[in-house]
């Protein structure tokens, strides 16, 4: 069993702290310093991918529906939806993705992805933190106790090794993903490296009009004279302050300065102005939110962002237990697919997708077999992963599950192999490389080991 960072968890932190600290909120001048890094070993380099865009399907979509069909199976496993073609041979895709298979020599399906979680909080933090969670039953809003994130991770090392910009290096986009009233799912955050290395949480659609991400451009009646102004102010409210210590006060300088740095920066501004894009470029991506969360996430790793999640939303809206089917043909796959291509032909034609590696993944997979009510339950057994750009070679198949999709056949793969991958095509070695738990216990990036037929 994997322990958390710290034997005493502290205080949970529910939906709203978390969605205030992680969203526009983290831009106060109180909170979120994004300057302070840590110490790591090994050095960084190596590997083509200078950025990530991790696509995360909440909920967790079928594998035997789209990336893994078993066409020879009995009808109670094997659906409706029927194999087709890609532009590589012996490579083929749900005809639920006619998009997506005029790509499939940009990216790898590994098959045989795998992992002992079957519950969808469990599942993400353990695919999104690569190690599993020791409190599986009782894993309900993060915690500063919880391991860092994957995209915390990236962002860690990036300003390590000198990220010196007004955009935050991790970014989620449109929300994290949580119950919409009860919880946020924990792995999306910092956990014990601090809210610091929280992501900026956009916690708004940019697929409205007018879109702008909030608290982050000055109000028309707010001058750059002005705000100065109110910037001195507080630097002498400050300064009387008897209460903090000078390491503090230290820290909050930081904070104010990045705020107001992200604030007035043009090079922010422009990162999420979504006017900028050509109408038939937004059109490609899909007028809904997930396909403009893809184009904002392009526009971020242009402008330099290390790490850019999108989630689909707020809720587990991939859970199938139902109608599956019917969700999947309607509503489901049509947007996601749709984005998905977009995003890797647009990389492509903008030459950034050998630097960009991206990222599809989900809690886990869902049953073989067919339930009562025409749906799929979870499944964590045996499932599928896709991964594209950042140096990784196209075109393969890695692992294979068994005749119905149940398990691994050949080359099992476990989320901490498919952390290590990407951080391997980072330039980063997974194991030398370290981060210090809030007991002063050195955790390596990943445990797992690099796909090698991938890099």
């Amino acid at each position: 069993m994997i322990p958390l960072c710290s034997t005493d968890p502290g205080p949970r932190l529910g939906r709203r702290q978390f969605l205030q600290a992680g969203g526009a909120g983290a831009l106060s001048l109180f909170v979120a310093d994004w300057l302070r890094a840590g110490t790591a070993s090994a050095t960084h380099g190596r590997g083509k991918a200078k950025s990530v865009i991790m696509i995360y399907n909440c909920g967790a979509p079928s594998h035997t529906d789209l990336w893994d069909m078993k066409p020879d199976a009995p009808e109670n496993i094997r659906g409706l939806f029927k194999p087709v073609a890609t532009n590589v041979p012996g490579i083929q895709i749900s005809e639920l993705m006619p998009h997506m298979t005029r790509h499939a020599d940009k990216f790898s399906i590994i098959r045989s992805v795998h992992h002992g979680h079957s519950s969808h909080n469990g599942g993400m933090y353990w695919s999104i933190v690569g190690r599993p969670y020791a409190k599986d039953s009782t894993l309900i809003n993060p915690t500063r106790a919880d391991l860092p994130s994957f995209g915390t991770l990236v962002g860690w090392l990036a300003r390590r090794d000198g990220y010196n910009s007004p955009l935050p290096p991790y970014v989620i986009t449109p929300e994290p993903s949580c119950d919409s009233t009860v919880y946020i799912t924990p792995g999306q955050y910092g956990g014990c490296l601090g809210a610091k290395h929280d992501p900026l949480v956009l916690n708004t659609d940019p697929n409205t009009p007018n879109f702008r991400l909030p608290n982050v451009s000055l109000d028309p009646d707010m001058t750059p004279s002005r705000l100065g102004e109110r910037r001195s102010l507080l630097g002498r409210l400050d300064g009387r302050s008897k209460k903090k210590t000078e390491a503090v006060n230290a820290e909050h300088g930081l904070n104010q300065d990045n705020a107001f740095s992200m604030i007035t920066s043009p090079q922010v501004q422009k990162a999420f102005d979504l006017s900028q894009e050509p109408a038939k470029v937004r059109d490609r991506y899909g007028r809904h939110r997930w396909g403009q969360s893809h184009l904002l996430a392009r526009r971020l790793v242009e402008s330099g962002v290390k790490f850019v999640s999108t989630m689909n939303g707020r809720s587990i809206i991939w859970d199938t237990h139902k109608d599956n089917f019917n969700r999947m043909k309607t509503t489901l796959v049509p947007p996601m697919e749709l984005a998905f291509s977009a995003l890797l032909e647009d990389l492509e034609d903008r030459g950034m997708l050998d630097t960009t590696l991206v990222l599809w993944m989900s809690d886990f997979g869902r049953t073989p077999i067919i339930n009562a009510e025409a749906g799929r339950d979870h499944w964590s057994q045996c499932y599928s992963v896709v991964i594209a750009g950042g140096g990784i070679r196209g075109g393969q198949i890695i692992g294979e599950s068994d005749r119905t999709g149940a398990v691994p056949k050949s080359h099992p793969v476990s989320p901490a192999d498919i952390h290590a991958t990407v951080f391997e095509a980072l330039g980063y070695d997974p194991q030398q490389n370290s981060y210090l738990t809030t007991e002063g216990r050195p955790y390596p990036l990943s445990e797992g080991e690099a796909i090698k037929g991938l890099l």
